[in-house]
């Protein structure tokens, strides 16, 4: 029962926000429920647990987000006017409220749970995913629930070298992080492009290095990260303490649920000790993953058939020992199971273009993780068009990476269906990754299809993007690579691997994903299995991510020399500017001469009407060439030369008007007003001049066709 069950509002002030939270208001017969304020947006946050736990030893969780279109008082596009399938930044946000309330749950609590977070009023000035789990964590803190921790979120920002707190605009830097009073639970970041060019920072490197200024505008310095996580883990511990005191009057009392005791057999355990360590450990020294599978699962069937055990039980008596060996072997001896060293990359190989059709790709092999990368070239009208909530135009995403993960890839026989929000998540790390490091203003489609996993198929993804973007012939502002670190600790002794597979990332502590250039970071993603992470021990990752990261990229510059372009199928594009005036020109009546040439040509078309640029893009570098001329030709009659200011030209008169003369100078027709002839007033321009003979002229100014003139006599 409530401790208070009449409606409750609280208000917190923390991290440059105003929050709201009222309970006992609306949904008062879910498990909990908070609705939730900040600015003018208001978030209805929901907790609900089936009564009867699964029989499976895990917590199926479920998150929804959910934007309602009337919070920002719009009606869904297309066809079908309700909310249908979520978009991709409802399901990354999603994921993002999952990955960080997950850990707030007791150990061998199975109960179902769905949490579900409704947007019913938006406003373009409140960060939706730090609210979205905010009032996510409120809902369950204060509900009847066995949660007896809060977390909170924030996003630090980076202005002209400063750091900021939920303060994101303009800012090199996005760090979103959530955590408890005591621990940092899940960390994102990515850099931006937008980067203060003037600002140096200095780079993370070992004591015995030199340290390097850092000034670049596509990679945050490890120090920078650092200084980041720490102004973070400050802001998180305050809101959290300032909400804890004030949500201990409306917490519920915690319901009464039986918790899964994790059961281990020590009879088994004994067995397998004393009679197979030898087996199993020669079965994870296997270098393949389906072999080291194999052996572990013929141990468990040879001694269930000897004593007569139970086989299922068996086998998971023996992966908590095979746990504890891989830890062990970890710690103590300083070993993998693949025989490798803490800091050693597994072997790569890289194969550009090997597919001859498409634009570029690149075949990255990092272990028994391999992605084959494919980059796709297009014009303005194949960006991906999408809405925000907040945003009343349709925004369009120029640089997509879309990542799969097909069964076979792990050995399974699965269906092959949409993208769940593993992939959307993988890809927009990906992206995250490298957008900042892009130079062209192109339209670029990148896919990765996984076709081998063990360990960080993202970060194999972010190294094959990387070169099948070159494998195109666009620029980069840097290579962008990216690895998996682990974590491992037994009290005061910790382990920090490098480049981890995915039995050490299922027998670890912490997985890590660090993705940057040879200057700094432009991509990280943390989650934290522990209580928490120490500074130190991050700062010992970030150090060994970046040597990991400098060899990976050595191998991938020796792999981009070998690159030969596809060059019969690459797409060419012209960039070349013309008079804004004769815009007009190119595009004819009605569209009728840009249709012309687009059809002509088989090429596309865009044009500033304010600089005169002109960008023509097409698959036949002939065709594109063809059109460019036919542009500048048609353009060149209505494009003035230029002509100096202050200057005496010869002209001929060519015709004669009532309101004054034009006048042909080098080629071109200019007006010579009849209020430039002459000190006084003139009734008839025949006066002075006739049609065909030769005249001097001043020239007062010229901007862009419009060239001004006057009489000598009338400038004297």
């Amino acid at each position: 029962m409530m401790k208070d069950e009449k409606m409750t509002k609280c208000t917190i002030e923390s991290n440059n926000l105003r929050e709201i939270y009222e309970f006992n208001k609306v949904a008062k017969q879910a498990n909990g429920s908070v609705l939730y304020k900040v600015n003018d947006t208001v978030i209805l946050a929901t907790v609900v647990m089936d009564d009867k736990a699964i029989e499976e030893e895990f917590l199926p969780l479920t998150v929804q987000y959910i934007e309602k279109a009337y919070a920002a008082r719009k009606i869904p596009g297309g066809f079908i006017k309700r909310e249908t399938k979520p978009g991709d930044f409802e399901t990354l946000t999603s994921r993002i409220i999952d990955r960080s309330i997950r850990p707030l749950f007791p150990k061998g609590f199975y109960y179902p749970v769905q949490v579900t977070v409704l947007v019913l009023s938006a406003d373009n000035e409140t960060d939706l995913q730090v609210a979205a789990l905010n009032a996510a964590s409120a809902a369950l803190y204060t509900s009847d629930l066995p949660v007896n921790q809060l977390v909170n979120a924030v996003r630090i920002g980076q202005r002209a070298g400063e750091l900021t707190v939920n303060s994101p605009e303009d800012s090199s830097l996005d760090l979103f992080i959530a955590g408890t009073k005591e621990d940092l639970l899940m960390i994102e970041m990515k850099s931006n492009a937008t980067m203060d060019m003037a600002q140096s920072q200095d780079a993370i490197v070992e004591p015995a290095m030199t340290t390097v200024a850092i000034q670049n505008n596509n990679a945050i310095s490890e120090e920078v990260l650092l200084e980041g996580i720490e102004r973070a883990q400050d802001a998180v511990t305050a809101s959290c303490q300032k909400c804890e005191a004030v949500f201990e009057k409306v917490k519920k009392q915690s319901k009464e649920v039986e918790l899964v005791e994790e059961k281990l057999d020590e009879t088994i355990y004994a067995e397998i000790e004393a009679r197979y360590a030898q087996r199993v450990k020669e079965a994870l020294l296997q270098m393949a993953k389906s072999e080291r599978s194999s052996g572990l699962k013929n141990i468990a069937k040879e001694i269930a058939a000897d004593k007569e055990w139970d086989e299922e039980l068996t086998y998971k008596v023996l992966s908590k020992y095979k746990k504890s060996v891989v830890r062990e072997m970890i710690l103590k001896e300083r070993k993998r199971v693949d025989g490798r060293a803490l800091e050693e990359v597994r072997p790569i190989e890289i194969e550009t273009n090997l597919l001859p059709n498409v634009h570029g790709s690149c075949l990255f092999t990092r272990g028994q993780t391999q992605a084959l990368v494919v980059s796709t070239l297009g014009g303005d009208k194949d960006a991906q068009m999408y809405e925000l909530l907040t945003e009343s135009d349709t925004q369009n995403e120029n640089f997509m990476v879309h990542y799969n993960f097909p069964g076979f890839s792990v050995g399974e026989a699965s269906r092959v269906g949409p993208p769940g929000r593993r992939e959307l998540g993988h890809g927009n790390l990906a992206k995250r990754a490298l957008e900042s490091s892009l130079k062209t203003p192109e339209t670029v489609r990148l896919v990765s299809e996984i076709l081998e996993s063990n360990g960080s198929s993202s970060m194999a993804t972010v190294c094959g993007g990387t070169l099948a973007l070159k494998a195109t012939g666009l620029e980069m502002v840097d290579s962008i690579a990216g690895v998996a670190m682990g974590l491992v600790t037994e009290g005061d002794e910790y382990a920090v691997l490098t480049d981890i597979m995915g039995l050490e990332d299922a027998d670890g502590d912490m997985d890590f994903k660090v993705a940057g250039s040879r200057e700094g970071i432009t991509a990280l993603q943390m989650d934290i299995k522990l209580g928490g992470i120490d500074r130190a021990i991050l700062k010992d990752a970030l150090i060994q991510a970046k040597k990991a990261r400098l060899h990976i990229l050595d191998i991938m510059d020796a792999a981009e020399a070998q690159i030969e372009l596809n060059e019969k199928v690459l797409p060419s594009v012209e960039l070349f500017d013309i008079d804004p005036g004769a815009i007009a020109s190119v595009i004819g009546k009605a569209g009728a001469t840009i249709k012309k040439i687009i059809e002509k040509f088989d090429v596309s078309i865009d044009l500033d009407r304010d600089s005169g640029s002109v960008k023509v893009a097409g698959e036949s570098k002939e065709n594109v060439g063809g059109a460019k001329e036919y542009i500048q030709k048609l353009t060149k009659a209505d494009t003035p030369p230029s002509f100096q200011e202050g200057q005496v030209y010869k002209g001929k008169v060519k015709r004669i008007v009532d309101f004054g003369a034009f006048i042909e100078i080098d080629g071109y027709e200019a007006l010579l007003h009849i209020s430039k002839v002459a000190k006084g007033r003139i009734n008839d321009m025949h006066d002075y001049f006739t049609e065909g003979e030769e005249v001097e002229v001043v020239v007062l100014g010229q901007k862009g066709k419009k060239v001004e003139l006057a009489t000598k006599e009338f400038v004297s």
